[in-house]
């Protein structure tokens, strides 16, 4: 491949997906933390692992764009639907629908990656705006904490596109 074309594409990424070392997880929430897999400034787009080990209510919220998402562990659902996603299952969500996302209480621990473009918004139970969270939110999530653990704040950009 010529020097040209190879400065088409941002280079590769090859990971692997559950890391060994436990700080690479970025903490969201109590009992609640996502792992960088590819952050894409360019198209406001991350793709992520998502684990939950807690039972109950995650969040709220509502999406612009289509998301899709694939359970490694565990299961959970959305209230607003009856179907669960369970170990191996795939979920597309389509874009502008609110969805309530449960883990339920026999789950103790739940794996689930995440490709999102756009942002999450977030909603109180009115349907009222309470935050939102895009690629550049996610990157200075993963920068604050790679920083508190002892990383640094440049291990982060091994994700960024």
């Amino acid at each position: 491949m010529n020097q040209s074309a190879h400065r088409l594409a941002a280079a590769e990424i090859a990971i692997p997906a559950l890391p060994d070392d436990e700080r690479v997880w970025v903490p969201q929430a109590k009992d609640v933390w996502f792992r960088p897999l590819m952050l894409n400034t360019l198209q406001g787009q991350w793709c992520n692992l998502l684990r939950v080990r807690k039972s109950g209510i995650l969040s709220k919220h509502l999406h612009p764009n289509p998301v899709h998402g694939y359970v490694i562990r565990g299961r959970w659902h959305y209230l607003e639907h009856s179907w669960i996603a369970e170990t191996g299952s795939y979920v597309f969500e389509p874009p502008g629908e609110i969805h309530t996302l449960v883990v339920p209480e026999d789950t103790e621990e739940m794996i689930t990656f995440f490709n999102i473009t756009g942002c999450m918004y977030y909603l109180d139970e009115n349907n009222k705006n309470i935050g939102f969270e895009d690629v550049f939110t996610k990157i200075d999530m993963c920068r604050k904490h790679y920083i508190e653990v002892g990383l640094g704040a440049d291990f982060v950009d091994q994700f960024i596109r």
